[in-house]
This record gives structure tokens, C-alpha cells and sequence, in this order.
């Protein structure tokens, strides 16, 4: 049976690309992430989730690890993480004591969300990878379970890793979720007793299958007792249904332009607006418009809470597109208020 929760009861949380705009330089869409991470941490949101990517005019940060720490040091109580580091780049043991350290550093605070894709194309993907061991079989699993055995330091006596000790080594790893935009991500989630983010904003699998299957299929672990599914949705708010279609407008054109392979900074609605769009380009955005939540806040959130009770969803995580900082900051203050999502102050300021 579907959850069955009011709005307020719902957690609202955000997933930042560090989106650069047409306009500023790419440096710039570092510091918009940490002030829409304060901005967020004193609406009330859960969590903020940083992405890597690499080698895309559009996205600025390929690091999350480094954003997370600095997000961290300047907000108050919002949960911080990786939405994800993607672990088919990165030495098991280097993502074990970078997420210690940042557990040491903000105990209670740090998520580890990790991806089973590079984020970029295949060349860069070699540029990441070339001084790596090349491995056989399922390279994500293998790497997956590598990092499992560093923080619970279970290799074999006669495994050359036994006697290497991943600092620092009084503190476990963080909350591990894993991303996914298939059926396979969330029976590999389920299966082993991890929290799990579904990318509906840009999955082509059905949601409902993949989130329900992640349900009914979770194993509880020494982790994480009960299923914690994440949907990522693509949504943005105003106050008139017009001007959140004006917002929108940018994100059209760049869905667009990757569609054909161009991975342009994020343009503003006037850009979007002088731009002549064929009938067949107009389609193309339309289906795509079906997977986003554009409009009024009422709007966004009853769509919201229709899909979030359809598939069972624990939490909502929300990433805007959207060219003018103030009305990305504004829309989020306004999703907030549409779902009671209670403030800091109001709730003594503690800690989630």
C-alpha cells in the first residue's frame, strides 16, 4: 500500500549541479552552491547533495568531497553529502577516509551517495581512470564492496590490505545511499541494506518499478534497519504559473542542446525566449516537460505528493535549473512554505 503522509510530514531536500550560467564564469556557480546551502539550511530542508562531473561546460563541480566540506563548515543542521561521488573514478580507500574525515569533522551531518557512472564522456573517463588497476566483472560492485571492507576493516588475514588502516580510524563511514536511475541500482540497494536515490529527473526506467522494488525487496543491515528511498525529481516554483514557465524556459533549451550533444552553460529565459524552436523541438521538449514539476507552489506539491505516495517515497529531493539565483533561492522558499517544512527556530534548532 502507498505511505500515506501529509505535506509536512514529507522531508524536502536538494540536489545541487552547480549549475553554470550564461553569463558568469564557471567559478561562480561554486559560490551560488554555498550560498543556496545556507539559504536551504535555514529553510528547513534535510539534506543538500552535491554532484560530480566532469569535463562539462554546464557543471562546475567535479569534486563534491571539497564542496562538502565547505557547505559543512558554514551551515548549521542541514545534512550534507554526494549525490555522488562516482566510485568507478575513485580508489576505494581514498573515498573511505575522505568521508571519515568529513564524518569526523561534521559527526552526524555527512551522507555518501554513490554512483555506478563516470559523470563525463568515455575520453575523460580514461583521463580519470588511466593509473588504476583494471579489474574484472562488475568493476562498480567490486569497488563497492572494497570500500565496505575499509570501514569495517573485515579483509582476510592474508589479504595485503589487512594491515592498512583507512584514518581516521575511530570513525565509521557515513549513511551510504546508492544512486540510480534503473531497476538494477534498486535491487542492488535493497539487496544490500542501503539507502537508495532514484534520478527520475533524467531516468528513462519507471519510477514506480524502481522504487517499489527497492521496498519490497530491502534486507535491513548493520547500517540501516528500514528502506530509505530518495526520489530526485526536476522542479521549480513561482508565484504565477507564467513566470514559473518563464523559469523553466532555460531548462528546456538545455535539455535540448544535450539532447544533440551540446553541453552549454545554463542560459537565461531570454536566450530561451529568442531562440526560434522547430515543431519537431517543441515536442521533444513536451515529453520531456512531463517528468518535470513546474508551476504555482500548490501545483508542484500536489504533483509532488501524488508521485512521492505512487511510489512509496521517503523523502523528495528537488534540483532547479534555474538562471537567476534569486528565483532559484525564491523557489525554494516557496516549495518549503507549500509543504509546512518547518524551521529551524520554530523547532529549537536541533539537529536532524
Amino acid at each position: 500500500m502507498p505511505l500515506a503522509y501529509p505535506a509536512h510530514m514529507l522531508p524536502l531536500s536538494i540536489l545541487d549541479l552547480s549549475f553554470v550560467r550564461s553569463g558568469f564564469p564557471p567559478s561562480a556557480a561554486l559560490r551560488d552552491s554555498i550560498d543556496l546551502a545556507r539559504h536551504c539550511d535555514e529553510l528547513g530542508y534535510t539534506r543538500y547533495w552535491l554532484a560530480e562531473h566532469h569535463n562539462l561546460p554546464s557543471v562546475a563541480s567535479p569534486a563534491p568531497e571539497i564542496m562538502i566540506g565547505q557547505i559543512a563548515a558554514v551551515t548549521r543542521r542541514i545534512r550534507v553529502g554526494s549525490g555522488g561521488v562516482m566510485l568507478p573514478n575513485h580508489a576505494p580507500l581514498l573515498v573511505a577516509e575522505r568521508f571519515r574525515m568529513l564524518e569526523a569533522l561534521h559527526p552526524g551531518r555527512i551522507d555518501l551517495g554513490l554512483g555506478r557512472a563516470p559523470g563525463t564522456d568515455g575520453i575523460t573517463a580514461v583521463a580519470l581512470r588511466r593509473h588504476q588497476e583494471q579489474r574484472g566483472g562488475d568493476e562498480f560492485l567490486e569497488r563497492l564492496h572494497e570500500l565496505m571492507l575499509w570501514d569495517t576493516g573485515g579483509f582476510p588475514e592474508d589479504h595485503p590490505f589487512r594491515r592498512v588502516v583507512a584514518m581516521p580510524s575511530d570513525i565509521r563511514l557515513p549513511p551510504i545511499f546508492l544512486l540510480g536511475s534503473s531497476g538494477y541500482s534498486a535491487r542492488l540497494s535493497a539487496q544490500l541494506g542501503m539507502g537508495f536515490a532514484f534520478a527520475h529527473h533524467f531516468a528513462t526506467h519507471d519510477v514506480g518499478d524502481a522504487m517499489l522494488a527497492y521496498r519490497q525487496g530491502f534486507t535491513p543491515s548493520d547500517r540501516l534497519a528500514r528502506p530509505h528511498a530518495i526520489l530526485a525529481v526536476s522542479a521549480m516554483a513561482a508565484e504565477t504559473e507564467s513566470e514559473a514557465e518563464r523559469l523553466a524556459s532555460s531548462q528546456d533549451l538545455t535539455w535540448l542542446r544535450r539532447e544533440s550533444g551540446e553541453y552549454a552553460p545554463l542560459p537565461s529565459p531570454e536566450e530561451a525566449a529568442a531562440r526560434t524552436y522547430s515543431e519537431w523541438e517543441r515536442e521533444r521538449i513536451g515529453r520531456n516537460r512531463r517528468r518535470m514539476f513546474v508551476g504555482r507552489p500548490d501545483q508542484v506539491r500536489d504533483r509532488l505528493l501524488d508521485m512521492a505516495r505512487a511510489t512509496q517515497a521517503d523523502e523528495i529531493m528537488i534540483t532547479s535549473a534555474i538562471h537567476d539565483q534569486a528565483a532559484r533561492r525564491r523557489s525554494y522558499a516557496l516549495l518549503a512554505e507549500a509543504f509546512g517544512v518547518p524551521r529551524p527556530e520554530a523547532a529549537g534548532g536541533a539537529s536532524r
